[in-house]
């Protein structure tokens, strides 16, 4: 359903600027955000008839998200009759739905030419959930828009997972063991119930910060996850477009190896490093 992702590019690439704007710019192309399911096959085609039922919000979030995919398909085989469904997608983007919102955000980076896309995209990087801003963050880079730089980076770092609430901490999961968005990570008991605690951003559980049975505050850390390797991957490929000097620390530590990581990404965060310093340098 997604584009092909282009092949990751050498660790060296060839001298001559002008090779990195070709680069740049078929990357911009191309770029799709990470979080869609790419194995989701959605059945046959829908009509315009069920398109527009399932975009009017009221139907089944799995319909809804079928309909999207098509329209996204329609965008990027530059049919212009896909305009039609814009004005129902820019309302979708303000659903109550997460997973609508991050299937929106996928959907508006398509098409970087439209301007409502485009302030759309920036209200959600405010978004409450991190995987919606993240994603409108990656399809901003469609737009040459920077603004979502620092959900970028944020994409490279662990991520602090805390208590909803206050109460005694039951944990379920090890450390090591691979979450996704909604893994079932603990459980928090309170006088009026149990509250359950879940992942909300893809990677690995890297350690407890507090021991199973503990007393804990709302708002407390109780676990980092680190990144996953998608997270990883598409972070470094849109820093090579945006990123700068100060990202160089966070780039860097994924050229050397890094457990549960391919090779590909250290390849990927040495060509992203070198594209950082080369920006960084001055021309004479």
């Amino acid at each position: 359903m997604n584009a092909p992702l282009p092949s990751t590019p050498p660790a060296q690439p060839p001298p001559k600027r002008w090779t990195y704007y070709v680069l740049a710019v078929a990357f911009l192309f191309v770029l799709m955000p990470f979080l869609f399911w790419r194995a989701t096959w959605f059945g046959q085609p829908l009509t315009d008839r069920e398109v527009g039922q399932a975009l009017s919000g009221k139907s089944r979030p799995r319909d809804m998200q079928h309909a999207l995919s098509q329209v996204e398909a329609e965008i990027r085989a530059g049919n212009p009759a896909a305009r039609q469904w814009y004005p129902a997608i820019l309302r979708l983007a303000a659903s109550p739905v997460e997973q609508i919102r991050l299937t929106t955000a996928w959907v508006m980076g398509q098409d970087n030419q439209n301007a409502d896309f485009h302030h759309a995209l920036l209200q959600m990087l405010n978004d409450s959930d991190p995987m919606v801003a993240r994603n409108a963050a990656l399809s901003l880079v469609r737009f040459g828009d920077n603004s979502g730089h620092a959900q970028i980076v944020a994409m490279l770092r662990p991520y602090a997972l805390t208590a909803p609430v206050a109460g005694t901490l039951r944990t379920r999961l090890k450390i090591g063991d691979v979450v996704n968005a909604g893994t079932l990570a603990a459980h928090i008991e309170t006088p009026s119930g149990s509250r359950e605690v879940r992942i909300i951003v893809p990677g690995t559980l890297s350690f407890w910060t507090v021991d199973d049975k503990s007393s804990v505050v709302a708002n407390q850390p109780i676990a980092w996850i680190a990144p996953g390797e998608d997270m990883v991957w598409e972070a470094l490929r849109a820093l090579f477009l945006v990123g700068t000097s100060a990202d160089l620390p966070d780039v860097e530590r994924y050229t050397r190896p890094v457990e549960g990581m391919p090779a590909q990404i250290q390849k990927q965060a040495a060509f992203t490093a070198e594209a950082i310093r080369r920006r960084s340098t001055p021309s004479f």
